[in-house]
């Protein structure tokens, strides 16, 4: 524990380090005055408060919620439902914010879980990095492939699977990109569209289907489409062994099991 934060009175200040998934990184205090630590300016956010902070060094999952008002424009409502903020990192510290070389002092630190916006306040749950644990230790049999397209246990090469593209032309959630001359139905089920810039840039929508240049996404994006927004498109995959064989010639880093016998053959009975 540093000096400062043992004194009878001090002049405390919570920082908060926020990183998103994109590397997007801003910095937020509870004091009423900028502050500057480290490579970051922590901007004043006199509304943006913790609940109590319990640690320990128990194996339970330290867990806080977080509370706020929507009173900067780099922290919006619009970005927050979108999902643009899922799964960033965060720190929370303090700092006596009176000594510019007193030190911040880490309380907590993970990942933004659950996010709930009403009117014009916010709350977060932020998951410790002991959450972890609760995480299943071995996989559970499927007949399904269990890995991502493209990801460590897959070992696809996405870059021949992806293409760069304009959008043309939007209706809810049916896009129109170019290329509709090269693009074979349904290559892209399963898959996913990367907004490269305009008001969704960053964020990543999921596509059902597409019949040639004509795509179908699993929601509408969550921001006005104009067209010339360049996306990035990459295949999906449906997860069957047969997919995986034929089209992608995978078996051997398939992570399913299709030929287990299931539950129908266990409840099958003698007639």
């Amino acid at each position: 524990m540093t000096e400062w934060f043992q004194h009878d009175l001090t002049s405390l200040a919570f920082l908060w380090r926020l990183e998103r998934r994109d590397g997007v990184t801003m910095g937020f205090t509870s004091h009423d005055h900028n502050l500057s630590r480290g490579d970051l300016t922590y901007r004043a956010a006199p509304g943006l408060i913790p609940s109590a902070i319990e640690r320990s060094d128990g194996l339970g999952a330290d867990t806080v919620e977080l509370a706020g008002a929507l009173t900067s424009d780099a922290l919006t409502s619009e970005d927050l439902l979108s999902g643009r903020w899922d799964g960033a990192s965060l720190w929370v510290s303090a700092v006596d914010w009176a000594v510019d070389s007193a030190a911040p002092v880490l309380l907590v630190r993970g990942e933004l879980g659950s996010i709930d916006v009403k009117d014009s306040a916010f709350s977060a749950e932020l998951r410790g990095v002991s959450s972890i644990l609760d995480m299943p230790v071995i996989e559970e049999t499927s007949p399904a492939c269990r890995a991502s397209l493209g990801d460590k246990k897959c070992q696809v090469d996405l870059a021949p699977l992806e293409i760069f593209a304009e959008v043309t032309a939007q209706n809810g959630g049916a896009l129109l990109i170019s290329g509709a001359a090269t693009i074979a139905d349904d290559i892209y089920a399963f898959g996913s569209l990367r907004w490269i810039d305009g008001a969704n840039g960053g964020l990543i929508s999921r596509i059902v289907g597409n019949v040639g240049a004509l795509l179908t996404l699993r929601e509408p994006a969550a921001f006005p489409v104009l067209p010339g927004t360049r996306v990035l498109v990459t295949q999906g995959c449906d997860r069957r062994f047969t997919t995986c064989v034929n089209r992608f010639a995978n078996a051997a880093n398939f992570r399913g099991e299709p030929h287990v016998p299931g539950n129908d053959l266990l409840t099958r009975y003698a007639s």
